[in-house]
């Protein structure tokens, strides 16, 4: 299992684990699993890390079919500005490759921020650390694992 299962077993945190056979030539991993799960993508959120102006990386967890936005983070981390992290950071700091990064389980423990739309669902789904396999859990659940504020993050494509 991955270091995100594992986190999740380990806090004794109800979760379901769903697989759907990853396509590499898919645009969008978290429209790709939607489709391939027979979920709707509001109830799909993709893990993006930022890095503050003083470098210090953050995770922001966004609905699939909405954008983050970056003034949104860095009024949530209480800085001036936030960029998308290097995608070698990024791997680096979170144990993680692109398209498969779980807010759980990371090698660092990064300060986490979920988009607030998640609260009106019973559950949600991110990635499970791998591409292809996918974790639903409670929003509650997950802010308690990654110890995340809830803020409105997100803004239309």
């Amino acid at each position: 299992m991955t270091p995100a299962v594992n986190s999740a077993k380990k806090h004794n945190i109800a979760f379901t684990l769903h697989q759907y056979q990853h396509e590499a030539s898919s645009a969008s991993f978290g429209l790709e699993a939607a489709e391939k799960l027979s979920v709707t993508p509001e109830k799909i959120f993709k893990t993006l890390v930022v890095s503050t102006q003083d470098k210090q990386l953050a995770v922001a967890i966004v609905p699939v079919m909405q954008q983050l936005d970056l003034k949104a983070m860095a009024k949530a981390l209480h800085c001036k500005k936030v960029t998308m992290a290097d995608k070698a950071q990024v791997e680096k700091s979170t144990g993680y490759v692109l398209g498969g990064v779980s807010p759980l389980g990371q090698k660092k423990n990064l300060v986490t921020v979920i988009d607030k739309s998640c609260m009106a669902l019973a559950t949600m789904f991110v990635s499970g650390g791998r591409r292809g396999l996918e974790i639903e859990l409670a929003p509650k659940d997950l802010a308690s694992l990654t110890r995340a504020a809830f803020f409105a993050i997100s803004t239309e494509d």
